[in-house]
């Protein structure tokens, strides 16, 4: 009897691998990264003053030099911002049977450990980029459509420029009423089971009451009107509600930022405006240089308005077509920077020089007296297999001047993103 691949002989048959490990995720931090860079301010369990030349002082007008009253005058205006800081962790756990199933090439491919220890860092600071997108109340999206079934949630994010891009697989959420004032998640945070980028779309337990136009609220948060990372549309917002670390808009003018409602598709009249209001608020000789961030989708919109207009002068010597610009784009003379992060419905003029960071403590390992990994612990109190370690920081962001800041919003987002 010939013989077959039955099981006898398939278990004597080597198994082959790929070596490499491919990367089916994102762990971007395009902006975070540009504000890491600049100078931090260390702070204590106190606030940061950022003293505010305000407005100006002085009477000005005519007077009478023939014994005329030049009367009384007036002087500037300081006041102070105040910015405190928020607090950040990162949890990596991993078994003893996964340590020790990996510790040799002859087993695995990747030592889960030492993979674990080297991808904590990115993974936090991809989660920090994610909160730079937010407005300081530590929404990542805005459910559309929310569906259950079989106790398992589905909410569709598709009402804004992120859709679920802020959100990762396993990131545990919170879910809020659309003001903010009802946690619905009280009794406790839901983890994320399933994450569709494409479809906007991500699953997690079932939440009760969750619907549409609710918050997803970052983990850690907890009752009314939460607070988390003063990001950039916290920053360049043209909002009249509300405060601007600790100035009330409604009465504070010039806390502000320069906005252009564009209300559909990108015109090259929206860039010029919004760098022409910033010279309205700081004068010719104040326009600072300024950085034009966007997604690539806003950059792709800007590239064909380039594309109807350029004229290509064919040679004699055979070469190769490309009919797209590189990656060197200016906007209105500003730098084009691309994030896949950015809120695809606007373009945001910073100016990178009035951004910073207020840094009780930098992203770093969690440690005791030195140790940086724990023992979890078993149900009888003994030690578990299992084992924990922490990436932690303590800082926040501010802007010492919204009115050298500009952003474009209402943008139409191009077809297929």
């Amino acid at each position: 009897m010939a013989q077959t691949n039955a099981a006898a002989v398939l278990d004597t048959q080597i198994e082959a691998i790929e070596k490499k490990l491919p990367v089916m995720f994102d762990r971007e931090n395009t902006f975070y990264s540009m504000i890491e860079k600049r100078p931090a301010t260390t702070v204590s369990n106190k606030s940061m003053r950022i003293p505010l030349e305000l407005r100006p002082g002085g009477y000005f007008g005519h007077f009478d030099p023939d014994g005329g009253d030049l009367g009384r005058g007036g002087g500037t205006s300081f006041d102070e911002a105040t910015v405190g800081v928020v607090y950040f962790k990162h949890a990596i756990e991993f078994t003893r049977k996964a340590e020790w199933g990996t510790d040799d090439s002859r087993k695995s491919i990747v030592n889960t450990f030492k993979h674990l220890l080297a991808k904590a860092m990115p993974d936090f600071r991809r989660h920090v980029e994610a909160m730079c997108m937010t407005g300081g109340d530590g929404v990542l999206g805005t459910i559309s459509a929310a569906t259950t079934a079989s106790g398992v949630d589905t909410y569709t994010l598709g009402t804004d420029g992120f859709g679920a891009k802020l959100l990762r697989y396993g990131q545990k959420i919170n879910v809020y009423d659309t003001t903010l004032a009802t946690q619905r998640t009280g009794g406790g945070e839901v983890e994320i089971t399933t994450y569709d980028v494409v479809n906007k779309q991500i699953k997690c337990g079932a939440v009760t009451g969750a619907t549409a136009t609710d918050k997803i609220v970052v983990s850690g948060v907890s009752g009314a009107s939460p607070t988390s990372l003063l990001g950039v549309p916290y920053h360049n917002s043209v909002a009249t509600a509300g405060t601007w670390l600790g100035f009330t808009r409604l009465t504070t003018p010039e806390v502000i930022c320069n906005g252009v409602n564009a209300a559909g598709a990108l015109a090259l009249s929206h860039a010029r405006l919004a760098r022409n209001k910033i010279g309205d608020r700081l004068g010719m000789d104040n326009i600072p240089k300024l950085v034009a961030f966007c997604h690539p989708c806003q950059q792709q919109a800007y590239e064909e308005m380039g594309q109807l207009v350029s004229v290509i002068q064919k040679t004699k010597s055979d070469e190769g077509l490309n009919l797209y610009f590189g990656d060197s784009m200016q906007l209105a003379g500003s730098p084009l920077k691309t994030s896949y992060m950015w809120d695809k419905t606007r373009i945001d003029f910073i100016d990178l020089a009035t951004w910073g960071r207020a840094e009780q403590f930098a992203p770093k390992f969690y440690d005791v007296e030195g140790r940086k990994i724990f023992e979890i612990r078993g149900a009888s109190g003994g030690v578990a297999t299992s084992q924990v370690f922490y990436v932690t920081a303590a800082f926040n962001i501010f802007n010492m001047n919204p009115a050298s800041g500009a952003y474009v919003y209402g943008l139409t987002v191009p077809t297929g993103y």
